[in-house]
């Protein structure tokens, strides 16, 4: 790929992530903000590792990082789908902080709510790091570690925002769980 194809790519992923964003990237409190800026990271490490994606297709990196990958889809596929089931997501739940889905108006603790808090960030976590493996870099270490951190921060934030929507009910599911992966983190 070219760099211009790259840039081009680069300049319309951010026009996405940015309208996806626009709401949260006015207050730094909002964990959409740091969010806008893992995506951005993942993104980058994406366009970087593209060209990589099929070369050595059978050598152990590249089986672990498919393994990264498809955990980071069912990850958000279950999260997706619990949320539309379980969290009775309301277009009418007045938070600027929050996008479409994330509107629920229910704690879900079912399925993988049951293990991780945040599956969609864990899911982000997981194509971060399989993308990195796709070609390791120091760069794209330092991206997947700028993401790791970036993802940290807005699972706090959020973690911020459901004590104030979900209250006690909230505190004492995180103590039950982990926040990214289950048993460790």
């Amino acid at each position: 790929m070219t760099v211009a194809y790259k840039v081009t790519l680069f300049v319309l992923g951010t026009i996405g992530i940015v309208w996806v964003s626009r709401s949260s990237l006015r207050n730094v409190q909002y964990h959409g903000f740091y969010r806008f800026f893992a995506w951005e990271t993942i993104l980058i490490l994406f366009l970087m590792n593209m060209n990589y994606w099929f070369v050595d297709p059978f050598s152990l990196r590249q089986i672990i990082s498919w393994l990264f990958l498809i955990v980071s889809l069912v990850l958000i596929y279950q999260g997706v789908q619990l949320f539309r089931e379980k969290g009775k997501p309301d277009q009418q739940r007045n938070d600027p902080a929050l996008v479409g889905i994330e509107k629920t108006t229910e704690l879900v603790t079912t399925g993988v709510y049951d293990y991780i808090r945040h599956p969609f960030y864990s899911s982000l976590l997981f194509l971060g790091w399989g993308i990195l493996l796709k070609n390791v870099s120091w760069i794209g270490i330092l991206l997947a570690v700028i993401t790791t951190i970036l993802l940290i921060i807005t699972a706090k934030k959020e973690e911020i925002e459901n004590i104030q929507y979900f209250g006690k009910k909230y505190q004492e599911y995180m103590k039950l769980t982990k926040m990214f992966v289950p048993f460790i983190f």
